[in-house]
């Protein structure tokens, strides 16, 4: 494995959302006050960790298995520091760019769970991870942001987040799935981004792309690039957005070679809505009943 490490050019949402939840019964009180987190326990893997880097990556890493991503058999992938893997060629961009358009410098495909300027060299800061082994009972590659700062090597904010493919050989040759797992989010942009104590400027994105830019080989999750709303509070924060119905993950299912995303499910402030209503709903039963 190699790294290269180039120079930078100029150098309370979640808690009220469990408490009414847990009030409905819909989820259990203990769960209403911890932190639960979908982030997959990735000791039993063989994981290779990046030294403390910024704007680092590594040289093309196995996969475990082959992916068919938009028609193009995968079997290595270059992680990136800054919060995303690449097939093709290796990227060092710590500014992000929206993936609905072609991608740049030779990149044919991407997904990144969080594409922001990740800098481990803060103290404080974890370390990122990656490698091979089994989830399911299926071959799985995993990516762990544990705990990272930004940029300029931060860590007063930290992110945590996680990359699992898995494959699916088991519904067809080629076969994978795609998880976006999501701890806290603190932070959303580097300080060569515009950003200042993490926030502002050019701020986050997450979604993939097979690099193309044609319309339908590409997606970015609700609130990519709009500064506050993936972070923790956020409108579309990650910590407790889903599209499987697990707060803080999103699933996506390659098949054939495209993606086809489960049915959606309400945001953060949909369910508050909601629940708020189902309980007030409760309580207009008990005055009837009294």
């Amino acid at each position: 494995m190699t790294t290269a490490l180039l120079p930078k050019a100029g150098s309370a949402a979640r808690t009220t959302l469990f408490a009414a939840l847990a009030a409905l019964g819909l989820i259990t009180a203990c769960a209403a006050t911890a932190y639960a987190t979908p982030i997959v326990d990735t000791s039993g893997f063989s994981l290779t960790t990046l030294p403390a880097n910024d704007d680092g990556y590594t040289a093309p890493v196995s996969l475990g298995f082959t992916a068919n991503f938009y028609g193009v058999t995968q079997t290595q992938a270059y992680v990136n520091n800054n919060g995303n893997i690449t097939f093709g060629a290796a990227q060092s961009a710590y500014t992000p760019y929206g993936l609905t358009s072609a991608l740049p410098g030779g990149i044919t495909g991407i997904i990144a769970p969080f594409f922001g300027d990740v800098d481990t060299r803060g103290a404080g800061s974890g370390l990122v991870a990656y490698g091979t082994g089994t989830y399911n009972g299926h071959n799985a590659f995993v990516v762990n942001w544990p705990h990272v700062g930004y940029y300029s090597s931060h860590a007063d904010k930290l992110d945590t987040f996680q990359l699992l493919l898995v494959s699916r050989t088991d519904t067809g040759a080629g076969n994978f799935d795609m998880y976006f797992n999501y701890g806290s989010m603190q932070w959303e942009t580097g300080d060569a981004s515009g950003g200042v104590n993490g926030l502002g400027g050019s701020c986050a994105i997450a979604g993939y792309s097979n690099g193309s830019g044609t319309a339908g080989t590409n997606y970015q999750l609700p609130g990519s690039g709009v500064c506050g709303a993936l972070i923790n509070g956020g409108a579309n924060a990650l910590d407790v957005s889903t599209n499987d119905g697990t707060a803080g993950q999103f699933l996506f299912q390659v098949r054939n070679g495209h993606v086809a995303p489960p049915p959606s499910v309400p945001e953060p402030g949909s369910l508050a809505l909601l629940a708020t209503g189902l309980l007030g709903l409760g309580f207009v039963a008990r005055r009837r009943k009294a």
